[in-house]
Formats: structure tokens, sequence, C-alpha cells
């Protein structure tokens, strides 16, 4: 991992500027004083000049490789074009921060893995949704053993969308398209920040909207020597369960709602906007447990969503050699669930991890 003693601004570039580059990527990375985004991507549009004048737009992701200005480049394109475009630009010298999923395949994540320490580059995955604030909660919780030995942890992350969005690769069959590689690698990636590599996979796809021509539902269950972590998602679910269920030999924890900094994100609020990422209080989580000998049964507050944290963290990882909070072999192992779950599914069995 690189070192640097120089605490100028990482000079970024954004792949390209759809909805991950909009919402996330650029006001992220704005709203932190150790980078500055010198650079978008936008083939015939102009439409981040109104929000992000400082950036020069370019009409190629080659304009942003031999500028030697930029430092880091942001891979937030269709995941196919994922490998070719990180390893081009870990070729050319630059740090590499890749949108989940990370490549469509374990063993394309593993070459550009190589490329990275082979170049002395940071190479991290965008899982943001390590910083949710629920989840930031539940991992407290689990840390706490507020529930004892957990034996059960159920995940949801559904939607209702009962059409096919027009004029988007995520509703178009292909490498890496669907609702697991979409939806499933966030969720793959919590439960192994809890309770690491499963033991097996048993996984369950399919498509329930009419017309559709991708994968938009799963059921997965991931195998560990004393409990089962089942992860569930569809776009057909208008009345929302809860977003996690785990039960343990002392307690359990349920809990509602999802983290609203994507929300704010979108209505154009920024980190350091008042109460950002606090969640109201209708959606705290319910513990039911023993403490210290007496019964607790209650809402638990839940802690404030941290997405820049992620930012930061790279901007520790290039400056200051720290270590990453995503380590990209933490998504390639992610990679190596979602290529199990498909052949679970295709082959009707539960699949061993090696």
């Amino acid at each position: 991992m690189t070192q640097s003693n120089s605490k100028q601004p990482i000079s970024v570039g954004l792949a390209s500027f759809g909805m991950s580059g909009l919402v996330f990527h650029a006001p992220l990375i704005t709203s932190n004083p150790g980078f500055r985004l010198t650079s978008i991507v936008e083939r015939s549009t102009e439409k981040s000049r109104a929000r992000f004048p400082q950036a020069t737009i370019v009409r190629s992701f080659e304009e942003l490789l031999r500028d030697e200005r930029l430092e880091l480049l942001v891979v937030n394109t269709p995941n196919e074009l994922h490998l070719d475009m990180a390893r081009q630009a870990l070729a050319a010298g630059k740090h590499v921060i890749l949108e989940k999923p990370m490549t469509v395949t374990a063993a394309e994540a593993q070459t550009l893995i190589d490329l990275a320490r082979s170049r002395n580059l940071v190479l991290s995955v965008f899982q943001n949704r390590r910083w949710d604030g629920d989840f930031q909660t539940l991992q407290q919780v689990m840390q706490s053993q507020l529930l004892g030995q957990v034996v059960e942890f159920e995940g949801h992350f559904d939607r209702f969308r009962n059409y096919i969005e027009a004029d988007t690769w995520k509703e178009e069959s292909g490498p890496g398209s669907g609702i697991l590689y979409n939806l499933g690698s966030h969720m793959i990636d919590q439960v192994l920040a809890l309770f690491g590599k499963p033991e097996a996979v048993t996984g369950e796809l399919g498509t329930q909207r009419p017309g559709g021509k991708i994968d938009d539902y799963y059921h997965l269950t991931l195998h560990y020597p004393t409990l089962r972590a089942v992860l569930r998602s569809g776009y057909l679910v208008r009345e929302a369960g809860p977003r996690y269920t785990v039960h343990g030999t002392q307690g359990s924890f349920d809990k509602h709602g999802l983290d609203p900094q994507e929300d704010a994100l979108k209505a154009g609020q920024l980190p350091g906007s008042p109460n950002w990422g606090v969640e109201t209080p209708d959606n705290w989580g319910l513990l039911n447990t023993d403490l210290q000998g007496l019964h607790f049964t209650g809402r638990l507050e839940t802690l404030p969503g941290n997405y820049p944290f992620f930012y930061q963290n790279i901007y520790e990882a290039i400056r200051e050699g720290k270590a990453l909070a995503v380590k990209p072999e933490e998504s390639l192992l992610g990679l190596r669930i979602i290529e199990a779950a498909i052949q679970s599914n295709q082959e009707k069995r539960t699949i061993p991890l090696a």
C-alpha cells in the first residue's frame, strides 16, 4: 500500500455520472477536504456541471487514464466493465475504488488484487452499507453479547418495483446482471462482516415480474457451524417486513426500516448536515433479552449512519498507509458466495465452499 508524506488533497476521476456517481460518490468525495473531484466522464451530456462545477467533464475513460494529476479513479460503470477498466487504471498507476460488485467473477477479482499488490496500489470496493446505521447498531448488539450465542440471522433488502425500468443495463440479461449482484452484494458483505466465511451456500433465484429479463428474487442460506444466515430480496414486496431478525440464546433483535442516508443524498443533502444519518424513533429496533439477570424489552436507539467513513478510510490508506476498511479479498469472497448461490440454484443442491 502506498504511503505519502503529502497532505495535498487526492485528485479523483469519476468514470461515470449515473445514479451512483450523482447520489453517492460525487457528494461523498466533495464533502471530504482530503479529496478533489477533478474529472467526471460524461460521454454526451453535462449533467454534473450544475452540482459539481469544479470538475472537468471529459468524454472518455481514456482521458482519465492519461491525466497525470489523477491519483484515484472510481470505476462505477456497468458490472461487466469493471475488470477491464480497473485493470487499465491500475496499470496506469492509479489507485482504484470499484462499485459493488467488485467484478463479475471471483477469478476476475483475484486478477485485480494481484495487479494492485504488484503495483503497490490501493484497491477497494464501495461497500457503503457497512455504515448503515441499522447495521452498525446490529454489530454493536452482537459485539456486546446482548443476544448470547446467535443461532439464526435473517436479512431482507426488498423493494416494490412491479414494472421493468426502461433504458437501464440493470434490467438487461448479461454478465453480472440481476438482483443477486445488485443488492445481494451488500447483504453478503454484511453477513461476512458479522460471521466470516460460511461453510456452504444454498441459493434459490428467480424472475417474478412478468416480462423480466433478470433474476429479481433470491433466497440464500449461508451455513455456519452453529447458525444459519438467511438473505432474501425481491422486487415485489409492497409491505416490507423486518430488515433484520436475529435470535440468540439470550434474546432477539428485530429491526425495520432502511438507513436514511441514501434518501438524504438523493435530496441533495451532504454529510455534516444537521442530524446526518439519524433515524427516526419509529424505526428503532426492538431488543428482547436478559441483561445482568434482568429481563429487558424495548426500543434500541439506532446509531447514526456514517457513509463518509468509507472515503475517509480511503484517504488514510493512500496518504498514511493505514489498513483498508473494505479489503478487496472480502469482496472476492462475496463473489465466491454469489457463484456458489448460482450453482446451487442450477443444480438444486447445497454447495460447499472450499
